[in-house]
């Protein structure tokens, strides 16, 4: 399998040195007493807002200081070749930061923040898909300059490096059992294959027809683990996806192991009381779970889906939540797994539990501490871009190169990004109906 290459630039290592003005306006709170923000926006990418620390004039920001990610922008060959195009305003492409001090948000519709000044970072992007390079590393000036104050200065590290990754399409929607295609540039090469079917948690001698290969153990585990927690009424239960190489065998499965029921006096499935799937890898002649998604249907005005998703080590050890977010239930979005922290993306990493250090910050930094398997590389692990209910829904899989040793690494994510998927489905409202893909004749039928 041949990567597509991608791009990371990242912004870290945020500071702000404010000179103590000789005499001091009485109506001005110092930005060491309030926090500063900044505004962070590249052309044709989404703003993205994160706080500064601020900085003693007296110190020197240390030399050795690990990278503290800010916002982090992930960029295609098309992205990049759109950046690149000339316009009759900028010769090259720039990143823009408005650095403001004072709180986020507005109060009665006016922002609270003051803009204190703007830096513009130049970005050559040529050959940055093979290496990295620094565009700004150090102090800048911002805001004006008077004859008594000198002017304010900002820190800021920005920088891009090669990410290549693997993109996967699928070429139907899940619960239609389609292929799955890799994607590179225009070329588009089947290698896995589908398979949708039930599984009836509460029948101990039936298994999944897609996970006909596993041994009885796994599927009385399985059905175990499923049972605890049946609800009477209107419930989603037993799917299950299993995805194939081209020789058949399998590779990947997700089997939906806790029904999606509704919530008592609603329509709606509660974070309270979510459904889940287990992501299962072959191994030793049976399913091992790999990892878990939770899902639910948000209140209030968002409606969206609320996912949850953590790693399983292995069945000894405390999972680790890897992303928890919300997607849009009407116009889909992007799952997203990123360590990189601070990311902007949908995904944040939270561990349950962690080796590091008592005085480590609970972030990703943790997963440098020997959190199988990601306790080498950081960074962008994988997105699936799914669409809202209703679309026809064809997941476009992204997965990092770093994460991805083998066949299995690969379709263990495909698994995934077809578990949220269908999760979108199994999330609707009760009075909705499904497609008759996603009904068999122990569930809701189409009238």
């Amino acid at each position: 399998m041949d990567p597509c290459p991608f791009v990371r630039l990242t912004v870290g290592n945020l500071a702000l040195k404010i000179p103590v003005a000789s005499k001091p306006a009485r109506s001005v709170v110092h930005p060491s007493l309030s926090p500063c923000f900044c505004k962070i926006k590249l052309k044709n990418f989404p703003l993205q807002t994160t706080v500064v620390p601020y900085f003693p004039p007296e110190n020197q920001f240390p030399d050795n200081q690990l990278q503290t990610l800010a916002a982090t922008f992930h960029l295609s060959k098309a992205d990049i070749d759109k950046l690149a195009q000339k316009s009759i305003f900028s010769a090259k492409p720039c990143l823009k930061i408005a650095v403001y001090t004072g709180r986020r948000g507005s109060t009665c519709g006016v922002n609270s923040g003051c803009l204190l000044g703007k830096v513009s970072v130049p970005l050559d992007l040529a050959g940055t898909e093979s290496k990295a390079c620094v565009f700004h590393n150090g102090w800048i000036s911002v805001g004006k300059e008077t004859k008594k104050d000198s002017s304010a200065r900002f820190h800021l590290n920005v920088k891009a490096e090669p990410d290549p990754r693997f993109v996967f399409q699928f070429d139907g929607e899940p619960e239609c059992s389609p292929q799955v295609f890799q994607i590179r540039g225009n070329i588009r090469q089947p290698v896995f294959t589908c398979k949708f079917s039930f599984r009836n948690p509460g029948d101990r001698n039936q298994g999944s027809r897609s996970l006909r290969s596993e041994p009885s153990s796994s599927r009385r585990w399985l059905s175990s683990f499923g049972s605890e927690r049946e609800r009477l009424g209107k419930e989603r239960k037993g799917w299950s996806i299993t995805v194939h190489d081209l020789s058949g065998s399998p590779v990947a499965a997700a089997s939906m192991v806790t029904p999606f029921v509704a919530s008592p006096g609603s329509g709606r499935v509660s974070r309270s009381n979510p459904g889940s799937w287990l992501i299962l890898r072959p191994g030793g002649g049976t399913w091992k779970p790999w990892g878990r998604l939770e899902a639910w249907r948000e209140r209030g005005s968002s409606d969206g889906l609320g996912y949850r998703f953590e790693l399983i080590p292995d069945m000894s050890a405390a999972a680790i939540v890897l992303a928890e977010s919300t997607l849009s239930s009407s116009k889909g979005g992007k799952f997203v797994i990123d360590l990189g922290g601070g990311s902007g993306s949908n995904g944040r990493v939270t561990p349950k539990s962690s080796t590091s250090p008592a005085c480590s910050p609970r972030s990703s930094g943790d997963f440098r501490y020997g959190l199988w398997p990601f306790a080498v590389h950081q960074g962008f692990v994988m997105s699936a871009g799914v669409e809202g209910e209703g679309k026809c829904s064809k997941p476009r899989v992204e997965v990092s190169v770093q994460h991805v040793n083998c066949t299995e690494d690969a379709a263990a994510y495909v698994a995934l990004a077809a578990a949220v998927d269908l999760s979108i489905d199994a999330c609707r409202l009760f009075s909705q109906r499904l497609r008759k893909e996603l009904c068999n004749h122990h569930q809701e039928l189409l009238g």
